[in-house]
């Protein structure tokens, strides 16, 4: 659809994508008419992929059907406030924060770990706005790849699309692995559960995860929930714990202060140490931008959104920034532990070792506890990424269509099949190569959360340069990026120096100056296959970059008044100013 479409096709457009969802009035009178079908007619039905062949006599372009293909998913909008809540601020807490973070400090120091965290950080802030005004503004399915096709070019789209799906393809079986290496803590205990075959407890995490996902959005949203919980309450937990040991209150060590930080020194390999950091904090925040993925599934997106999207900076403050001062105060960076173990390791966590440390008996294995709870909950958010993503590739005609097909219930089951599929690879666990299969399924999403955040940004900046070029106001925007397009722009530039400063780690690894063929493919892989999907897409069908002047900007908006919408905000910033400074503070961060 383009921007100069008449309203009431626009209008059209919007009814079918409202009444695709179980909480329209509309949809209430169509259950009841398909009720007189009878109900074993009703389930076969159920069954029937949606017919996007409605679009194709109207003589729109691949990207118009792509846009209108997302707009209208039928996705179920089950996920409520709470649900959106917990995603944004313990969604993405898992083995990069527990057990990652060991490596960055061992390569970094406690310092390094800081800069590169606050820094990665400061960049994730602005992406996730500028995601949040997008998704907001936008709740399409499949959100990443779809903003990249409408607003830079189609094949960058596509490639965006397989990045972010085979990113969380491969990070499925990976969590498992890391699941079953993780109940390996116990085995120097003789505790009966180590000595169990891995493949076992695999097993047992795969039917769990499987079923959860087959209970759709909402199961995936209520198991989010718990886990998220457990997570939040065990750092702000072990924040507490972990000062009051600093302080003396440890049975083993007197006060701690800053000494590790003097001895062995708060740097370990200088500038290159702190560029190893980078990829590591990287893979510790990645899924902060499945709020935007989750738009689409939301219960009332312009409401619940915008919170949810500011929640990101107390996450990053408190559950990444002083969890990981705590630790960089307890742990040398030449701790035994942490040199003589593999970076998918369980023992390597620096939580488990500061509080061996300090001689606390049995807490280890509750934090390991929860380090395993961590990592189930990635490996459910990866089958919910991929299965999304899969689905708003059939829809835009960028893979198999089959891949859109979703049911009745709103789950792309096709999608959910498949990844569920790939992640038997998990099974390798039980082989002697599960250390190496860990590595390389890391390999390949390394930097892909690096390039789907910068891609974000760029969507943002194109499309404020859409707005301005079609004479369109901002004040129709429901909710804004702190920052606006500056920063986006500095999230893009972040991003960009990142991959590229990744290069030189990747050539050449921390502690040594000749490259490394193996470590460089390990570290780098992610770059090489977006560029192979990108580069053929580009050249086959002979894409074009989107022009401002061009670009989509109304499909798969929700509410077209437009005049009643400015209305809304004006009144909503002078409720906002009516307040004390400290309300507006809280509700610029909140």
């Amino acid at each position: 659809m383009s921007s100069s479409e008449p309203a009431a096709d626009v209008e059209k457009n919007q009814t079918v994508v409202d009444d695709a969802h179980p909480a329209t009035k509309d949809e209430t009178v169509t259950s009841v008419e398909y009720s007189k079908q009878g109900r074993f007619r009703n389930f076969l039905d159920s069954f029937k992929k949606k017919d996007m062949s409605e679009y194709e006599g109207l003589g729109l372009t691949d990207a118009e059907i792509a846009a209108r293909a997302t707009a209208d998913a039928p996705l179920n909008r089950s996920l409520k406030n709470r649900h959106l809540q917990m995603i944004a601020i313990g969604g993405s807490i898992g083995t990069g924060l527990f057990v990652g973070s060991g490596n960055s400090f061992r390569t970094g120091g406690p310092a390094a770990v800081l800069i590169g965290f606050s820094l990665v950080g400061t960049m994730l802030f602005n992406t996730v706005h500028s995601l949040g005004e997008l998704a907001v503004r936008y709740p399409v399915s499949g959100s990443f790849s779809t903003y990249s096709t409408r607003f830079i070019d189609p094949a960058w789209g596509f490639a965006m699309g397989w990045n972010y799906a085979l990113q969380w393809l491969v990070v499925f079986p990976l969590e498992l692995v890391a699941a079953s290496l993780t109940i390996g803590f116990w085995s120097s205990d003789g505790t009966a559960a180590a000595t169990v075959n891995p493949d076992a407890w695999v097993a047992l995490f795969y039917v769990m995860i499987a079923l959860i996902n087959l209970f759709g959005v909402r199961g995936y949203g209520e198991a989010e929930f718990v886990f998220s919980i457990i997570k939040v309450v065990a750092v702000v937990g072990f924040i507490i714990l972990g000062i009051v040991i600093n302080c003396g209150g440890g049975p083993n060590e007197g006060y701690i202060g800053g000494r590790y930080w003097h001895d062995p020194g708060a740097f370990s390999h200088g500038f290159k140490g702190v560029i190893s950091v980078f990829v590591n904090a990287a893979f510790a925040f990645a899924g902060t931008e499945l709020v935007g993925l989750a738009s689409a599934e939301t219960e009332n997106p312009r409401r619940h959104l915008p919170r949810a999207t500011k929640q990101v900076f107390w996450r990053i403050c408190l559950f990444y920034i002083v969890a990981l001062s705590v630790v960089g105060l307890l742990v040398p960076y030449d701790d035994p532990n942490l040199i003589g173990s593999s970076s998918s390791d369980a023992s390597a966590s620096p939580f488990v070792i500061a509080v061996k440390r300090a001689g606390i008996k049995g807490l280890p294995s509750v934090i390991n506890v929860v380090i395993l709870i961590a990592v189930l909950s990635v490996g459910n958010s990866a089958v919910f990424g991929c299965s999304r993503t899969l689905a708003a590739l059939g829809a835009q005609r960028q893979a198999p269509k089959i891949f859109a097909y979703i049911d009745r219930r709103g789950r792309p089951i096709i999608g959910i099949a498949v990844t569920l599929t790939f992640g038997l690879i998990c099974f390798l666990a039980g082989s002697d190569k599960q250390g190496e299969v860990f590595d390389w399924l890391l390999a390949f999403s390394g930097l892909s959360s690096v390039v789907t955040w910068g891609s974000v940004c760029l969507c943002h900046v194109r499309y404020r340069r859409g707005m301005k070029v079609q004479g369109i106001s901002t004040d129709v925007l429901p909710f804004k990026s702190a920052l606006g397009v500056p920063g986006a722009m500095y999230g893009a530039g972040l991003n960009f120096l990142i991959i590229c400063l990744q290069f030189w780690v990747a050539l050449a690894p921390v502690g040594t100056d000749k490259p490394d063929v193996e470590n460089f493919f390990k570290n780098y892989l992610t770059v090489p296959i977006v560029l192979a999907f990108f580069i053929p897409w580009k050249i086959w069908h002979r894409t074009s970059f989107v022009r401002a002047k061009d670009m989509d900007l109304t499909t798969g908006v929700r509410e077209l008044d437009v005049d009643k919408l400015i209305r809304e905000n004006k009144e909503e910033r002078e409720r906002i100013k009516s307040k004390g400074i400290l309300y507006r503070i809280y509700h610029f961060w909140c």
